[in-house]
């Protein structure tokens, strides 16, 4: 398959990349900053310089033209309600939107479980945040695209198991960003697994099974 990835140079992209490279599907990367190019190369992809900000529907619709598949990985990392708005936001309608004009039919998005960051206090920038969130989730399931969301709970560093739980509801629970990246991959080579939202932590089942318990789930 030939899969772009816009968010590739952050952690799950550049962990998306290599797991899709190394299984022989081609990847197309694409980057703001010049020096993100450098690790899309290391990971196995091909970098494409662009910006959910500064691109058009057309420039982007350009860049994806051709592919399989787009996963959105991509994120405005704290850096601002404003820059949240723009990339977690607006950049996810303008890249599916793209998805449309190009032709590009399976989209895959990175979103967030809703109960990521409760049991403190509401700080505006994170409720902003995971407003703008479900705001892409519902923008997403009204395009025509063959859609998947995939919701992972607290993301972490830790090396992957290869192992998760996957399903349509899930109690909340961290995740690796090592096993985010490898149920993308296999998410992404199973077909029957469309126009879903499916949440993600770390457990007892190997991926590529997970990915199939949540086919059976939903009747296909």
């Amino acid at each position: 398959m030939r899969i772009f990835v816009i968010g590739a140079a952050g952690g799950v992209g550049r962990r998306l990349t290599a797991f899709l490279t190394e299984s022989g599907d081609r990847v197309s990367g694409m980057h703001r900053r010049p020096e993100q190019a450098s690790d899309i190369r290391a990971a196995g992809g091909s970098p494409v310089a662009g910006g959910l900000v500064a691109d058009s529907v057309s420039e982007l619709a350009g860049r994806v033209r051709g592919h399989d598949a787009i996963v959105f990985s991509a994120g405005a990392h704290g850096t601002g309600i404003s820059q949240t708005t723009a990339i977690d936001g607006d950049g996810l309608e303008k890249a599916a939107r793209a998805a449309v004009e190009a032709g590009v039919r399976r989209f895959v998005l990175v979103s967030a479980m809703p109960e990521a960051g409760r049991g403190g206090q509401p700080v505006e920038r994170f409720e902003h945040y995971m407003a703008v969130k479900k705001r892409a989730d519902a923008f997403l399931v009204t395009t025509p695209l063959d859609w998947l969301i995939v919701r992972p709970g607290t993301l972490t560093d830790s090396a992957g198991t290869g192992a998760v739980r996957a399903g349509l509801a899930l109690v909340y629970g961290a995740v690796s960003r090592d096993n985010v990246a490898a149920f993308l991959a296999a998410a992404l080579h199973a077909p029957r697994l469309s126009r879903a939202i499916v949440e993600l932590t770390d457990g007892p089942t190997p991926v590529a099974q997970a990915v199939q318990h949540v086919v059976r789930t939903m009747g296909r």
